[in-house]
């Protein structure tokens, strides 16, 4: 039985939220299907060139949560 890959299976693959199963059938279809790896290549194309978002968490914020995980971790032993 050959499955299908779409295009929501190429997105999930180039962002890395497939399983190992899922990569060998994908990467084994893109090999064999030419239209396919065309549609990965015009998705990989708008992934790459989306901009790379990384978040931190405000020091106190930080501090918020270590005093509250101290706080009840400390409660919960009596």
């Amino acid at each position: 039985m050959h499955q299908t890959c779409t295009r929501n299976d190429l997105l999930r693959f180039i962002y890395r939220e497939t399983t190992v199963s899922e990569n060998l059938a994908i990467r084994e279809a893109l090999s064999e299907d030419l239209l396919l790896r065309e549609a990965y290549q015009d998705l990989y194309g708008g992934y790459s060139q989306l901009p790379k978002a990384t978040f931190s968490p405000a020091p106190a914020v930080v501090r918020n949560i270590l005093h509250y995980s101290a706080t009840t971790a400390f409660e919960r032993q009596f």
